[in-house]
């Protein structure tokens, strides 16, 4: 699992957390109603539903909460997914497509009504804006802000042309795009350690520093397995995504864990900032190796932009990233970086979540894609529901078909870097 970690504590979001949660190592033989692995986003969502409910629920973190992509992530709250609508249609049918687009949208309020009721401090902005670095996606951008207008009834998306955008980015860089005021970001570190702490608050029984070695399956019961102890319980919900490693291989071949990286500058100056983003929007580009940025509440510029497909860390990270960065914002020459970090986020092979059930009593949420940070705190809530009986939303995402990757864990990732450069070739015409 190392391999995995890229010195999380030197990132930005570690240097300005408000709080850890302090919970300890799971020993000895303990039960619970049910048992929740893993401890982002997902999982305390899970857990902090089921607990509410009066539910006994233990929630088991490999290392501590925060540790994984939903405390180092880029901070965007948007809706949809990493796979484009016109690809769910085509996977599941405009209907379904509907259903599942709606939920994206109730991920988005979800979030923000989380963190009013649980006085979450996590720098919740409003706003989103969605680029094209070519005359090709700006129409790719106008068309899409068309469709879901008309099939979605969406109808807060506006499109800026060039012109317009210059009003809103102190870049050149972008011919069209499109705005989405519904949308936003936030500190993911402080969203995700408040909801792990909202867990415990309603009664659930937190565990870090309790990686899972295996699931025993006991007739309708099941046998969790940390190193040093273990749960019995009625029902399990698989919530590690990228971080499963071999815990279930079915599970483990659906998904492929991706680098994804993130600097930030020294504080630029409120001044400076707005100069960049002047309506402080988190901003993503269209590319498939794409940038995405946005400003923090102390005013530096937070740039994510590469990926690694392979498990490596790319060569000279944070003069690569630098590189990115002052291409879309020249006028930045000589800002100091003060933080580069990464992790790994799962990806499917059809980029839509792998969200269900393997059998009555487990569950699982996976493979959000890089698009997971209102997503996987509403999902969570679904899987609640579904493991009480209370009620299942799980049918729509259930529905999504999902291919394991080709090779298996030896071949893939070989496979990936090739695409990748496929991709990236693409990007350029």
């Amino acid at each position: 699992m190392d391999r995995y970690d890229r010195k999380t504590a030197e990132s930005y979001y570690e240097a300005s957390k408000n709080w850890q949660i302090e919970a300890p190592e799971l020993r000895g033989h303990q039960q619970a109603d049910v048992v929740v692995i893993g401890g982002g986003l997902t999982g305390a969502s899970t857990a902090l539903c089921l607990a509410e409910r009066g539910v006994s629920v233990a929630l088991l973190e490999s290392r501590h909460f925060g540790w994984g992509a939903s405390g180092r992530s880029g901070g965007q709250i948007i809706s949809g997914y990493a796979a484009e609508q016109s690809t769910l249609e085509k996977l599941v049918g405009v209907e379904t497509a509907r259903e599942l687009w709606d939920h994206s949208i109730a991920a988005v309020e979800f979030t923000r009504s989380r963190i009013q009721r649980h006085n979450i401090k996590c720098d919740f902005e409003q706003g989103y804006l969605h680029v094209g670095v070519k005359q090709r996606h700006a129409a790719e951008l106008n068309a899409w802000a068309e469709h879901m207008d008309k099939v979605y009834g969406h109808s807060i998306l506006e499109y800026h042309d060039k012109s317009q955008l210059a009003e809103i980015l102190g870049s050149d860089m972008y011919v069209g795009g499109v705005s989405d005021p519904g949308s936003g970001h936030l500190h993911p570190l402080n969203y995700s350690l408040g909801v792990a702490r909202a867990a415990g608050d309603a009664g659930a029984v937190l565990y870090q520093n309790s990686p899972v070695l295996r699931v025993e399956k006991l007739g309708s019961s099941s046998q969790v397995h940390t190193e040093q102890g273990s749960i019995r319980c009625d029902s399990v919900v698989y919530a590690c995504n990228a971080y499963l490693d071999r815990l279930n291989k079915d599970l483990q071949s659906t998904i492929m864990p991706v680098g994804t990286y993130i600097v930030a500058t020294e504080p630029l100056g409120e001044s400076t900032a707005c100069s960049l983003i002047s309506n402080n929007a988190a901003v993503s580009d269209t590319n498939f190796v794409l940038d995405y940025y946005r400003l923090s509440s102390d005013h530096r510029l937070l740039f994510g932009g590469r990926v690694s497909y392979s498990t490596l860390e790319p060569r000279q990270l944070s003069a690569s990233l630098e590189k990115r960065m002052l291409r879309v914002f020249p006028q930045l020459a000589g800002t100091r970086i003060e933080f580069s970090w990464g992790g790994f986020v799962a990806i499917t092979r059809n980029r839509a979540p792998h969200i269900g059930r393997l059998a009555d009593n487990h569950f699982f949420a996976q493979g959000f894609s890089g698009h997971g940070m209102a997503l996987t705190g509403y999902i969570g809530s679904l899987l609640a529901q579904a493991v009480i009986g209370e009620q299942d939303q799980l049918d729509c995402f259930e529905q999504i078909p999902h291919k394991s990757f080709p090779g298996g864990p030896a071949m893939r990732m070989p496979a990936l870097v090739v695409a990748m450069a496929y991709h990236r070739m693409l990007d350029h015409l």
